[in-house]
């Protein structure tokens, strides 16, 4: 399934999977010989979890490959509305908030990038500088206005 990406975002995945597939197989490949070298696999807890982390490792290589696979890359085309890729400037209540709008696979709401499927990320796609909506957080009804878009 197609998910879209910024060129960020799919660059750190590349170098997530580049590290998987270097560094951490030959970890998990020493790890299985050295619990091999114990003998009997069949009663041999160390070697099971070793098992178990390359089935692990490889799910995960394979997951991000097909993610780089079907990624399409959002580049924002125009800054007069909030896209993906966007970084605005919001008015959330009484507080001014910085964000970046980028993919779920891309969010991290503790530095301030905003996924564009999160219920905000929603309501906020398609909006122009001084746009405004109300936003229900916790139950309270926030008033929201775009101050920037860059």
């Amino acid at each position: 399934m197609a998910q879209y990406l910024t060129a960020e975002g799919i660059k750190k995945l590349k170098e997530e999977l580049e590290y998987l597939k270097t560094v951490e197989t030959k970890k998990i490949v020493a790890l299985l010989k050295y619990a091999a070298s114990f003998g009997d696999l069949k009663e041999n807890a160390g070697y099971d979890d070793a098992k178990d982390r390359q089935a692990f490792l490889v799910r995960k290589i394979k997951e991000l490959e097909a993610v780089i696979n079907d990624a399409i890359i959002c580049e924002k085309n125009c800054e007069a509305v909030v896209q993906i890729g966007s970084e605005i400037l919001i008015l959330f209540g009484e507080e001014k908030e910085k964000f970046h709008v980028v993919a779920p696979a891309e969010s991290d709401i503790l530095k301030n990038k905003l996924s564009y499927q999160s219920p905000l990320g929603q309501k906020l796609i398609g909006l122009a500088a001084n746009d405004e909506i109300d936003f229900e957080s916790a139950g309270k009804k926030i008033k929201v206005k775009i101050l920037e878009i860059h």
